[in-house]
């Protein structure tokens, strides 16, 4: 099964190929099993925050993010992505830990770095605040149905399709946020 989550031909698309199976001791011990992951994630945000301020400042003078740094930051969010499908239950197997692509069953596609305006570039994280905000308010509703599907998945070893769809909705819209925020993308997240 292969579905994809992007809003309308957005550059920021997530790819669905789960088959929605569960084993029911990792998921019992989800939430010990990512911490390796957890500090990886912030080490790797560290380094992601330098390349988003260079990406910024190339940007204002050049117009667009130089391939290279399009190409880490599209690895960061990719990872930051596959743990969070660990961790909210869209997806099974354990992840890596080198956010390449197709590498999990729930992935992260994004479109070539392309031309942007330096105005928006300049004012884009002015711009990202209504999205971010959206975005931490659909981060509730994303905990709540993590909780219920843990439930679920931890009796029937498998994961509800309706909650897997929620939960890859708010990844979707969490990823074109953070796509947005780090200038991977000029187009602002679809709801």
């Amino acid at each position: 099964m292969t579905e994809l989550h992007g809003g309308g031909g957005h550059p920021i698309r997530i790819v669905n190929n789960d088959d929605l199976r569960r084993s029911r001791l990792t998921v019992f011990f989800r939430m010990l099993l990512t911490v390796p992951h957890y500090i990886w994630l912030m080490l790797f945000g560290i380094a992601a925050m330098f390349v988003v301020l260079a990406a910024w400042v190339v940007g204002l003078v050049c117009g667009r993010v130089p391939e290279g740094m399009h190409g880490f930051l599209t690895r960061y969010l990719r990872y930051w992505v596959h743990v969070n499908a660990y961790v909210g239950l869209a997806a099974n197997p354990f992840p890596p830990f080198n956010g390449a692509p197709g590498a999990y069953p729930i992935d992260l596609e994004v479109d070539p770095t392309e031309a942007q305006s330096r105005l928006t570039i300049f004012f884009r994280y002015l711009l990202a605040i209504p999205a971010l905000i959206i975005s931490s308010v659909l981060n509730y509703l994303l905990n709540i149905i993590t909780l219920f599907g843990w439930f679920y998945a931890l009796v029937t070893g498998r994961m509800s399709p309706g909650m897997e769809r929620v939960l890859l909705y708010g990844l979707r819209y969490h990823a074109q946020t953070y796509a947005y925020v780090f200038l991977l993308t000029g187009k602002y997240p679809s709801l």
